[in-house]
């Protein structure tokens, strides 16, 4: 399986994880989060290979998390339905993600992403 990063090029966390990879010579097919948004399909998968918390998919820095007031709405939610709001737009969607068969990160942290070395 070849690696897919799913990164907002302006965004700095994605900026540096993109960087770490080539530094360390680790190939990757690199996907726009908001021309190609994940699909409910994608999502589900990779939700249940990360063992996380669907919550935590969400960006709760970001402005849309805040605009559509998802602090308070997301516990009266289904899982189905976090996932297709997840999917509905990339923005809402904890960045960068890397989806890897060495496992699903969400964020970038250089020490859990050691493993892909």
């Amino acid at each position: 399986m070849k690696n897919i990063l799913i990164e907002y090029p302006k965004c700095s966390t994605c900026k540096k994880a993109k960087k770490w990879l080539e530094e360390n010579n680790i190939e990757f097919e690199d996907r726009h989060i908001i021309e190609e948004k994940p699909t409910v399909n994608e999502l589900t998968k990779w939700i249940k290979e990360s063992e996380l918390e669907i919550k935590r998919w969400f960006n709760t820095s970001g402005l849309k998390y805040k605009e559509l007031n998802l602090k308070e709405k997301l516990s009266n939610m289904s899982d189905k339905e976090k996932i297709e709001l997840l999917a509905s737009d990339g923005m809402l969607i904890k960045r960068p993600v890397l989806v890897s068969d060495k496992g699903i990160f969400i964020g970038f942290n250089e020490d859990k992403w050691n493993i892909l070395k």
